[in-house]
């Protein structure tokens, strides 16, 4: 990935002009098929997270998208790239990391939270962070603009978040989870959370502090490896420790089945139905146990590229991928 030249990344490139359908006819809509007809339909990029940064100030054990380059589009580039994805049928970006807010101190994914929702006119926009970066700031200017901030959170007993590796020095990760929270409400953004279900957090009670915080939705994860990112010999992290058993995240998910917010997803579910970006803007494909990229659809465009995703459209829809996710449609308390 290092030796990739950016040469052909260029400005000038035409966005290409396709829709779902025939390979004869890219730019015609998607209709019946008829008798003899080849089906050249590939999964649509309806929701799509872009991991667009690796760089992080954490060191989440369990980690499964590691700092293995410190690599950033030129911010021209990514927006071309969005653009792309929005005519391939994109209603949702979510943007990742590692740490989105460390890039230009928040500006960087700022100017693409905006540039999604007012000029590519997105339903969705929204952003997963460890939350440690954000200020007030931020929100007065791009708030208007994201539809969902959400903030890992694996534990409420800071010592369990130290072992875990979000801790924060002098500052303490629950209460400021608590501050970002009160943003999202004065700045009209939903308040998500997410959490890593793990063997330092597999016994914790979360039901009070969840309900407290009144999240729009607590998606709890199952701790994944994959190889190559937090396990195996190239990997950057060891998150053999942190794995858990079905049973016990079953277990966990029992002990929470009354809070009304909680989205469960288990390694199964996570490994195919999600459609993941990397910082080349290369779709990952994780059915193999380790995330093996596509070429980048700035090269080959977005049609070509998702073919080698392993995306399953069908698990997307069966986990609940879509779903309410437009702040304008929410009916919440601002």
């Amino acid at each position: 990935a290092l030796c990739w030249s950016l040469a052909p990344l260029s400005l000038h490139l035409p966005l290409p002009g396709w829709r779902r359908g025939s390979a004869a006819s890219p730019t015609a809509p998607a209709g019946p098929r008829r008798d003899g007809e080849r089906d050249d339909a590939f999964p649509t990029p309806t929701s799509v997270n872009y991991h667009f940064t690796r760089q992080c100030n954490y060191k989440c054990g369990f980690c499964f998208h590691t700092a293995k380059t410190s690599f950033v589009l030129p911010l021209e580039e990514a927006e071309r790239g969005l653009a792309m994805l929005k005519e391939a049928g994109m209603e949702k970006i979510n943007f990742s990391g590692g740490e989105p807010f460390l890039q230009d101190r928040g500006e960087f994914v700022g100017k693409l939270v905006q540039f999604c929702k007012q000029e590519l006119k997105l339903p969705s926009v929204s952003i997963v962070s460890n939350g440690s970066l954000v200020r007030e700031r931020w929100f007065k200017k791009y708030g208007e603009y994201l539809d969902i901030l959400a903030i890992s959170c694996d534990s409420f007993d800071e010592d369990v978040n130290i072992l875990i590796g979000r801790g924060q020095g002098k500052k303490n990760h629950v209460e400021n989870l608590h501050k970002l929270r009160q943003w999202c409400q004065e700045y009209a953004v939903a308040f998500k959370i997410n959490s890593v279900i793990n063997r330092f957090n597999i016994e914790e009670d979360m039901n009070e502090q969840i309900k407290a915080l009144n999240p729009v939705r607590w998606k709890v994860f199952q701790c994944l490896l994959i190889e190559g990112e937090n396990c195996g010999e190239d990997a950057l992290r060891e998150a053999e420790k942190f794995v858990i058993s079905d049973e016990d995240f079953e277990r966990f998910l029992d002990r929470h089945r009354d809070v009304s917010c909680l989205v469960p997803e288990s390694n199964q579910k996570m490994k195919d139905s999600y459609l993941i970006l990397d910082e080349y803007m290369r779709f990952l494909n994780c059915r193999n146990g380790r995330k093996e990229p596509s070429k980048s659809i700035l090269d080959v465009g977005v049609e070509a590229a998702i073919k080698f995703s392993g995306f399953d459209e069908q698990m997307f829809l069966k986990r609940g991928g879509k779903y309410v996710w437009s702040k304008a449609d929410m009916k919440l308390d601002w």
